[in-house]
């Protein structure tokens, strides 16, 4: 697999760091989760509980390896400083300043191994003013400027149902840690990775960014329809909506031909896209008195054979039927120790040749310590020592 051989050491707990590496893990890393004796990440215990198992935990930690350390314990600092030159990685999504504080700083981590590769997820930065604030996917979604874009124009702010900024703070810290990874074969120089929620979502503001920067003007929300491009958005049918995007004036052309609209070309107020987004509800009425005349389905087959990018607006019930999501493989059946088969989200990156394999499910908490423990070295009597401490 593409990264076999590569070991992570995960620190890190709810859905950023986690998610980021269940990425590394997918692609073949062994990782080893260090998790709290008794408690374990929270996730464990959110989400809906099936036979003491939580789904949404098991998603987002198939393929690692659990290991209870007790990290405010001598002795489990101790063990990890043994674990750290063993590994080629370290991820932890910790305020700034606690690894310092826990003796696991930079500087510390390249004594224990000079080319280590250190990711830190946090919320708003290793610097900064806001650097010690706490944030979660909600607050960072609202500070980044994420929440003034969505919505209709006269309604609130509004989240993204998904942790996205979560999301995609995990994806950045694995594609930091790829690229870390890729320089040190070339330099044999390790690297350290810092990665924000907030910055993370501001690097997904594409285009309202740039007008903004362009014109010192803030966007309008536009809800369903583009800030930049009209016609474009949700048009009703005869019985439902369909979300269609003609995305360019060539598109626009292949729209207005399988709507057999073409009288709209030489409509003055519909000539150039600046004239369209001028007016836009005048020319979206016009286009759902003829969408409004024949069904989704008809004008799903139909828009997609002049080449007009469209589809319906499903619910995770018809994702999960649909025939394409099946042959994409994007939700698979793992099955666990306890006698269930979970079901969760497959692998989005297709490799031909080395694919993404779910190849352990999600570990019972400290399932792998005293095996990890032995790998270091300890003898059987100093595991059963640790163990009547509490320190792992």
């Amino acid at each position: 697999m593409p990264l076999s051989g590569i070991r992570v050491l995960d620190l890190t707990r709810i859905i950023s760091g986690p998610y980021c590496t269940s990425i590394l893990a997918d692609m073949g890393a062994e990782v080893i989760k260090i998790e709290t004796p008794g408690e374990g990440d929270p996730v464990r215990h959110q989400g809906v509980i099936k036979n003491g198992l939580s789904w949404y935990f098991a998603n987002y930690n198939r393929n690692k390896r659990s290991v209870t350390l007790d990290l405010y314990s001598q002795e489990g600092k101790d063990i990890l400083r043994r674990l750290i030159p063993k590994c080629d990685v370290v991820i932890e999504n910790y305020r700034p300043g606690i690894m310092d504080k826990m003796g696991f700083g930079d500087d510390a981590l390249k004594a224990l191994r000079p080319d280590i590769i250190h990711c830190s997820i946090n919320g708003f930065g290793t610097s900064g003013p806001y650097r010690d604030r706490p944030a979660f996917d909600f607050i960072a979604q609202a500070m980044s400027g994420f929440m003034s874009l969505n919505g209709g124009e006269s309604d609130p702010p509004m989240r993204a149902g998904p942790p996205i900024s979560d999301l995609v703070a995990g994806m950045n810290g694995a594609l930091g840690v790829l690229a870390a990874l890729l320089r040190r074969e070339r330099t044999g120089r390790g690297d350290s990775i810092s990665v924000s929620l907030m910055s993370s979502m501001i690097g997904l503001l594409s285009f309202q960014a740039a007008n903004y920067f362009a014109s010192g003007e803030l966007p309008p929300r536009t809800g369903n329809d583009h800030g930049i491009v009209a016609p474009y958005g949700l048009f009703e049918t005869a019985d439902g909506q369909v979300a269609i995007a003609p995305s360019n004036d060539a598109m626009y052309e292949k729209f207005l031909d399988a709507l057999e609209l073409q009288s709209l070309r030489s409509h003055p107020d519909f000539q150039a896209n600046a004239d369209r987004m001028l007016n836009r509800e005048s020319i979206k009425a016009a286009i759902e008195a003829r969408t409004r005349q024949e069904s989704s389905r008809y004008w799903i087959e139909r828009l997609n054979r002049y080449g007009v990018p469209c589809g319906q607006v499903l619910n995770l019930r018809d994702v999960f039927d649909d025939p394409q999501v099946a042959d994409q493989e994007m939700a698979i059946d793992v099955p666990h120790p306890d006698g269930q088969q979970v079901r969760m989200l497959g692998f989005p990156i297709k490799f031909a040749e080395s694919p993404c394999l779910a190849r352990a499910p999600a570990p019972s908490l400290g399932a792998d310590t005293e095996d990890v423990l032995r790998e270091l070295g300890l003898p059987e009597s100093r595991i059963q020592e640790l163990r009547a401490k509490g320190a792992v």
